[in-house]
């Protein structure tokens, strides 16, 4: 059998997405509570949607999300990582600003995004955990979660999400 480099790539992105999602739904959680919810996205498609809605967002968010948005278009794959706010019965304590039962939900998404982005490096697929990925997947309903957050994947000679330009979209 002979596998062309084109193929390969994707069905290596492919195939580490899917275990991005296993090591995210799997990190620990609090009070064993499961608030996290995955999606993989690997059609072109979709894809350029996600990065159109971006571009479309920049002028409300920030000049990031235009240049995030060509980092989009140009990967092999998305990952979608989110958290639904769960009550888990926590008394906020006194200095605190926010909601325990709101932090440790937060917290939950922070380390399944940590456990999915080590997964793709230790198999060297270049990502990035983006934010703005995340805000225009929701404005699409693409991920139902209270909190999203996107990681773009790629396999390329050079990494593409290291050293990019700041889009000369609005600043903010």
């Amino acid at each position: 059998m002979l596998i062309d480099e084109g193929d390969a790539v994707k069905k290596a992105v492919e195939a580490v997405a899917v275990l991005m999602v296993a090591s995210a739904k799997t990190a620990p959680k609090a009070r064993g509570v499961d608030n996290i919810v995955c999606m993989v996205v690997t059609d072109k498609g979709i894809l350029e949607k996600l990065a159109a809605k971006m571009r479309e967002l920049a002028g409300r968010y920030g000049a990031f999300f235009e240049r995030d948005a060509d980092s989009v278009a140009g990967s092999d794959a998305v990952v979608l990582i989110g958290c639904r706010l769960v009550k888990l019965s926590l008394v906020k304590p006194d200095k605190w600003l926010l909601d325990a039962d709101t932090v440790n939900s937060v917290v939950n998404l922070g380390i399944a995004l940590g456990s999915a982005v080590k997964t793709a490096s230790m198999l060297n697929i270049d990502n990035r955990i983006m934010f703005s990925v995340g805000v225009a997947a929701q404005e699409l309903g693409l991920l139902d979660a209270d909190i999203v957050y996107g990681v773009p994947l790629s396999i390329r000679g050079k990494n593409m999400y290291f050293d990019r330009q700041q889009s000369s979209a609005r600043k903010p």
